[in-house]
């Protein structure tokens, strides 16, 4: 049962130019006078999606959405061999945040975002905290080298058949190395059908992670059009290659930075792909976070998170800043 609010439409929209050659889409729905809350998406890669403007009650929240650098309706887009990754990295998404709330004249703004969302609102809110009202976040991670290593080796004990399927898809000389650079590596090359096969061979992996999940899509990887699925791989290679360009366990080692921001971290008990002791080791360090384990829930998320994360959101729209 979809407990979120009925489907609305922005009412202001536009693309940002922030610098590099890139421009940035951006859109704000439900209330013009409402308090500001800020989408951050997942992947990195994927590009936010009309569903989840429906987690906000459109009467009380001004809720911004943005594509990140290289993706969805951004430009230029990672599909395009011709886009330059030198120009895409977590320094360069949290300059992009912090100049489209500067665009929109928002003084502070509540943080919602899952999976890839989370670290770099994590990261964002670590830098920023005074810019922050609240957050909540779904699927908890912070793209540490070893929850990449476990992502993309440790949990293909798991499913040892797709696995090795997804390590024979680099160069045999790559295959007792680093997996994630190597796809990182045939991302970039020249031909078209090297990069599409890569892309492919990764969203079959990334859909076997989840193909377990009692509540979730099937193919929620596969299924993407071509130029998404090019788009995701390429970006989220890339960023999990440089290990997001953050220094090891720095979200988690500075999550003291926090203190005084109220935040509620869901997390599923069954999500393979980003396992819940990160989310637990983020309440731990972070005094004014409520933990809450959906026990029926992966990292697609349940209909009882669903309602977990409206009514959360619900509380803190009754706030003021």
């Amino acid at each position: 049962m979809d407990v979120r609010y009925p489907p609305i439409e922005p009412y202001e929209q536009g693309m940002l130019d922030v610098g590099d050659g890139n421009l940035v889409y951006w859109e704000v729905c439900g209330n013009p006078r409402g308090k500001p809350a800020l989408v951050v998406h997942g992947g990195p890669g994927s590009g936010c999606t009309d569903g989840v403007r429906r987690y906000f009650d459109p009467d009380r929240y001004r809720v911004v959405l943005f594509d990140q650098r290289g993706c969805g309706r951004s430009t230029p887009h990672a599909a395009d061999p011709a886009a330059d990754m030198r120009h895409n990295t977590t320094g360069h998404l949290l300059a992009d945040m912090e100049r489209l709330r500067e665009h929109l004249g928002i003084e502070r703004w509540l943080l919602f975002g899952g999976s890839w969302g989370s670290t770099l609102l994590l990261a964002y809110a670590e830098r920023h905290p005074e810019r922050v009202s609240q957050i909540v976040v779904n699927g908890v991670t912070t793209t540490r080298r070893s929850e990449t290593d476990w992502l993309y080796r440790g949990v293909g004990r798991f499913f040892p058949e797709q696995w090795e399927r997804f390590r024979a898809g680099v160069p045999e000389a790559d295959r007792a190395g680093d997996l994630v650079a190597a796809y990182a590596r045939l991302m970039e090359d020249p031909d078209r059908s090297v990069r599409e096969k890569a892309a492919n061979d990764w969203c079959a992996w990334e859909d076997a992670v989840l193909s377990q999940e009692p509540n979730g899509a099937p193919h929620p990887y596969g299924d993407r059009p071509p130029a998404a699925r090019l788009a995701l791989v390429r970006i989220a290679s890339h960023y999990f290659a440089h290990g997001a360009w953050l220094e090891e366990g720095a979200l988690l080692r500075d999550a003291g930075r926090l203190k005084g921001i109220p935040g509620v971290l869901f997390h599923g008990r069954l999500d393979l792909s980003g396992p819940l002791d990160t989310a637990w080791e983020l309440s731990r360090g972070w005094p004014d976070a409520e933990l809450v384990v959906i026990d029926d829930a992966g990292h697609q998320g349940s209909d009882a998170m669903r309602a977990q994360l409206l009514g959360a959101l619900d509380r803190f729209g009754s706030l003021s800043d």
